[in-house]
């Protein structure tokens, strides 16, 4: 019997949240270069590809090889802009969560498929390692309302946030929050406006919540606790830390 929701229901326009997690629940990020890798893949594959400039860069005859080689590997490597949205995110050292929208209805299959195989190869000759990463193939949960689209994303960075304490010793590098901080690689920032990502789309999320009123904003939605017991239902079997 397949795993729950390891067989996807894809759908055009479709919401989905994504996620996977290390075989043996093994941490599948060690280093603050391993979550830059992964955001770099991220961001390669949904920011959009100019192949005019990278073929007229490869018919350069002045360009070294080595360059030239680089710039092959760019042109062929796939590229999911128009097709993948990404809303939110959040990288933990042994899974990651994605929530995003597809175009057609066999992209993400594409996506996760060359984005989980890719850091793997990228992990396993870092780490001279052999075999899979990943605990099983990447788990689906089709978005059927608002309400699990919003609940979605906070669940999803609330496990990457906690408040702020002199004990604390968040990741160096990501960006301090009001009161919070990032304790892992996630999108929050970019929900509060204190930075800009091209390839990350909030405000379809955002434009439920008011700008002008805090307590009716994002920011007081995803830190308040009522009734988040009842929510987590809605995060179908999610990775387990």
């Amino acid at each position: 019997m397949a795993a729950k929701n390891s067989v996807k229901q894809y759908l055009e326009s479709g919401y989905y949240h994504l996620y996977n997690r290390g075989v043996e629940k093994r941490e599948i990020f060690l280093d603050k270069q391993d979550y830059f890798v992964f955001l770099s893949y991220l961001k390669q594959y949904l920011i959009p590809k100019n192949e005019l400039e990278l073929l007229q860069k490869i018919g350069d005859k002045n360009l070294p090889y080595v360059q030239k080689d680089k710039y092959i590997k760019m042109l062929k490597l796939n590229n999911f802009y128009g097709e993948i949205y990404l809303l939110a995110f959040t990288l933990m050292p042994n899974h990651f969560h994605l929530l995003l929208k597809q175009s057609s209805s066999n992209t993400i299959d594409k996506f996760m498929n060359s984005l989980c195989t890719r850091y793997s190869m990228y992990f396993n000759k870092k780490y001279k390692r052999v075999g899979r990463l990943y605990q099983d193939v990447y788990k689906a949960v089709l978005v059927e309302s608002n309400e699990q689209l919003l609940h979605l994303s906070r669940y999803i960075h609330r496990q990457a946030i906690s408040p702020q304490s002199p004990q604390a010793d968040p990741l160096q590098g990501w960006h301090p929050l009001q009161g919070w901080q990032e304790m892992q690689p996630t999108s929050f920032s970019e929900y509060l406006g204190l930075r800009n990502t091209p390839w990350l789309f909030p405000d379809e999320i955002l434009s439920f919540f008011s700008k002008e009123n805090s307590q009716l904003s994002y920011e007081s939605f995803v830190k308040q606790n009522d009734e988040f017991e009842r929510i987590n239902k809605l995060m179908i079997e999610v990775a387990e830390e």
